[in-house]
């Protein structure tokens, strides 16, 4: 699975286009209200990814469980420092309800789930991440 987002931003207008594989639909992100740069900082959007992989893996792995899973909250709070400093203290918490599950079914779903939580791995996994390409345009 290839996963990619593109960020498009000139002053007034700002753009966000998500793919994964040949699947690929905007995300509504207006601009800052001076018009440059984007109404949502990266720290927010990296907890709503965080978020959104546990929600979506907790109806995938209630799937493969069986267990009749019918709504998921998650919140995603961390602290970050100065300019250049990563996140710390990055925590998440989750609301389940199910039916006809017993509570301790439910409880080792979501720690399975959290166990098997592709962002939530790839950031436990300290990866990488590298600028390959830049490119300059000089307006007049």
């Amino acid at each position: 699975m290839t996963v990619q987002a593109h960020v498009r931003n000139r002053e007034g207008r700002h753009e966000v286009t998500l793919r994964t594989n040949d699947a690929e639909h905007a995300l509504t992100i207006p601009p800052k209200p001076g018009g440059l740069g984007s109404s949502a900082n990266g720290g927010e959007l990296l907890f709503l990814a965080l978020a959104t992989c546990y929600c979506n893996d907790v109806y995938r792995e209630a799937a493969a469980l069986g267990i009749d899973v019918r709504g998921v909250e998650v919140e995603v709070e961390g602290t970050f420092g100065g300019v250049g400093e990563p996140a710390r203290d990055v925590r998440y918490r989750a609301r389940v309800s199910a039916a006809g599950a017993a509570e301790a079914e439910v409880v080792r779903l979501l720690e399975r789930t959290d166990a098997v939580a592709e962002v939530q791995n790839t950031l436990r996994t300290g990866l990488p991440v590298r600028l390959v390409e830049t490119a300059v345009e000089i307006v007049p």
